[in-house]
C-alpha cells in the first residue's frame, strides 16, 4: 500500500483539502472492501498507539462520548463545535477524532452550548475521541512531526515543554533562507498569511516547531541556540520576549498548525483498519 499521508498532502487554502463526502456504503480509495471494527477495539488501538495515558494533560484525552458500537466512517476535525459534530453526523461518520476535545479539568453543566454539543452527538449515536498533547507530540502522525516532515528538518531533537514533557521538535533546515522566504514557505503550507516577529538573525535554518500555543518557548529556543521559532497563535506577554532573546517567531495560525495531526491519525487508521474518513475544514482565523 502507498504511504497514506501522500494520498493526503499537506493542507492547501481554506477548503481544497477537505475529502469530498462518500455515501455511507461507499469503499475507501483502494477499492478494498470497506473496513469495520468494534468501537472499544478501536479507542483501545488509539489509546495505546497515542499513549494517551501517559499525558499530565488538562484535556480528558480519549473517548469522550461514547456512540455506535461498530465504527465504520470515521470523520476528523481541529475543534469540537455544533458545526463539527453536525457535519460528522451529516457525513455519515461513526467516529470524530478531534484535537481540542469538550472536556478540560473540570465538570461542565450540560448548560448552553455545551449542552448542545454533547446533545448532537448523543443524538447522531456519535463517538468523540480527543487526543491534545498526545497529538501535538507524537513521533509519527503528531502536529509538530507533520510539520517536521513538511518543512524536510534534520537533525531532530525534543523541544518544547508542555506539561513536564517536551511535545515540539527542533531541527535544521536542509539550507539557510531569508526569514521572509522561510514564512512564504510556511504561509504555503498552511494556506494562511503568517505573522513575523523578527526579533533574531535575517537567515533561518536553525528552527523549533511547537504547534498551537507555543509563544513562551522563546526562552527555551534561545536557549538551544535556534534562531526561528514556528508556532500557533501570538500571545501579548511573549511580544518582547523575541527581540530579547534574539529569536525570530512565525506565527502560521493556531487552527492551521493543528490540522496536520488529525488528518494523519484518521489516515492511519485507513491504512490499520480500512476506514474511508474525511477532514471537516472548519478554520478559525486565529
Amino acid at each position: 500500500m502507498t504511504d497514506p499521508l501522500s494520498q493526503h498532502p499537506a493542507p492547501q487554502p481554506r477548503d481544497a483539502q477537505s475529502r469530498d463526502a462518500q455515501p455511507r456504503d461507499a469503499q475507501p480509495r483502494d477499492a478494498q472492501p470497506r473496513g469495520e471494527v468494534d468501537r472499544d477495539t478501536l479507542v483501545r488501538w488509539l489509546d495505546e498507539y497515542l499513549g494517551t495515558g501517559s499525558y499530565a494533560d488538562l484535556s480528558l484525552n480519549g473517548l469522550q462520548i461514547e456512540g455506535t458500537g461498530v465504527i465504520r466512517r470515521v470523520a476528523a476535525s481541529v475543534d469540537t463545535s455544533v458545526k463539527t459534530l453536525q457535519s460528522a453526523a451529516d457525513s455519515g461518520a461513526d467516529l470524530l477524532l478531534v484535537h481540542h476535545g469538550l472536556f478540560w479539568g473540570q465538570p461542565l453543566a450540560l448548560r448552553g452550548p455545551h449542552r448542545t454539543r454533547v446533545r448532537t452527538a448523543l443524538m447522531a449515536d456519535l463517538n468523540l475521541y480527543a487526543a491534545h498533547l498526545p497529538l501535538d507530540a507524537h513521533p509519527e502522525v503528531g502536529n509538530n512531526a507533520m510539520i517536521a516532515r513538511a518543512l524536510s528538518l534534520g537533525n531532530l531533537q525534543p523541544f518544547g515543554e508542555a506539561a513536564g514533557r517536551q511535545i515540539g521538535l527542533a531541527g535544521e533546515l536542509p539550507f539557510a533562507q531569508s526569514l521572509q522566504d522561510f514564512a512564504d514557505r510556511v504561509q504555503k503550507l498552511t494556506g494562511e498569511i503568517c505573522l513575523v516577529h523578527g526579533g533574531g538573525i535575517p537567515q533561518v535554518q536553525r528552527l523549533g516547531v511547537l504547534s498551537g500555543s507555543g509563544a513562551g518557548a522563546v526562552a527555551e529556543a534561545a536557549a538551544l541556540g535556534l534562531d526561528t521559532l514556528l508556532t500557533g497563535e501570538p500571545e501579548h506577554k511573549h511580544f518582547h520576549d523575541a527581540f530579547e532573546y534574539g529569536v525570530n517567531v512565525v506565527f502560521a495560525g493556531h487552527y492551521e498548525t493543528e490540522v496536520f495531526g488529525v488528518r494523519a491519525l484518521a489516515a492511519r487508521l485507513e491504512e490499520e483498519f480500512g476506514l474511508p474518513w474525511q477532514f471537516l475544514h472548519h478554520p478559525t482565523g486565529l
